[in-house]
């Protein structure tokens, strides 16, 4: 029993009796004990490890995406357009003669890095309007709300056009144009959980040992915001999706001959009625990225969301 308390023991039943003990040792012991209990609760729900499951096979598709792909997905061949899918062109080829299981596989680099992107801009952001405007109340609260709200009061995808459209068609656009459009509800949600711990009795307690503003901010209230802005953030990653393929449809985000899914889509919807699957198939990416995401997303919050428990 005593091994017990240093490391986890080599077999697995000491081991999770270990990290499932309800006397911890140690923090390192406690913080182990929690996050397994949480793994267990989010593994028990299957839809969640479906989504989770999904999303680790997309992200391994885009970056193997180079050893999977059976053809270069720039190359053109007019004399081999609009095939069915085949024993040569998986998923058939496009209306230049692109097969589309590589040019999909690419795709998914494109869309997940424009993802990542747009999450490592937004969530800081977000993270820090909130808990500024949260904590420090006044004056300051009430601007940065107003301009939240201004933002909050656009559709994302016609806002999203609007700054794209101050731009320039890109990629690089698109992702700067869904960041200044994604950030607002973040920013909301960091508010709400900072109005809510700020009085609380060990944050006045942490006040009363001399701490300054920005260490209670740092060291205590934004923790306490993180597990709620992950729920927020793998659920609106569906939405990110589907806007950067709704202005690649639109012809404002990723450009021909760039494998965007949402681009595929909009430079082959003519062929939806004769050659099907030329169009469906990229639908059916965004379709699936997008559901696995909230799945994701919905055990994510079961796990994390306090007010679950």
């Amino acid at each position: 029993m005593a091994d017990a308390h240093s490391t986890p023991a080599h077999t697995t039943v000491p081991r999770r009796d270990w990290l499932l003990s309800d006397a911890p040792a140690s923090r390192r012991q406690a913080a182990w004990g929690k996050a397994y209990r949480m793994w267990l609760q989010f593994r028990a729900n299957h839809l969640a490890m479906t989504g989770l499951v999904t999303v680790v096979l997309l992200i391994v598709v885009a970056l193997a995406a180079p050893l999977l792909a059976t053809h270069d997905p720039a190359v053109i061949n007019l004399g081999n357009r609009l095939q069915p899918p085949s024993a040569e062109n998986w998923l058939g080829t496009d209306d230049l003669g692109r097969d589309l299981y590589s040019r999909v596989l690419y795709g998914a680099r494109v869309t997940l890095g424009m993802v990542v992107a747009v999450v490592l801009l937004v969530a800081p952001i977000g993270l820090v309007v909130g808990i500024v405007a949260g904590y420090a109340g006044g004056i300051i609260d009430r601007i940065l709300m107003r301009v939240t709200d201004i933002f909050l009061a656009f559709p994302r995808l016609v806002l999203a056009l609007a700054f794209v459209a101050a731009l320039r068609p890109g990629v690089t656009s698109a992702v700067i144009a869904i960041a200044l459009t994604a950030w607002p509800p973040l920013a909301r949600l960091a508010r709400s959980e900072t109005l809510t711990v700020r009085r609380s009795d060990y944050i006045s307690a942490v006040k009363l040992t001399g701490a300054s503003p920005a260490r209670i901010v740092v060291r205590h209230i934004a923790p306490v915001c993180i597990p709620s802005m992950i729920v927020r953030v793998s659920l609106d990653i569906s939405g990110i999706i589907l806007t950067a393929a709704g202005l690649g449809f639109l012809g404002m985000g990723a450009q021909p001959p760039m494998p965007e899914w949402g681009t595929m889509i909009a430079t082959t919807s003519g062929f939806i009625l004769d050659q099907w699957w030329v169009p469906t198939i990229p639908g059916v990416a965004i379709l699936v990225a997008s559901l696995a995401f909230n799945l994701l997303g919905d055990g994510l919050r079961d796990v994390l969301d306090p007010k679950q428990e």
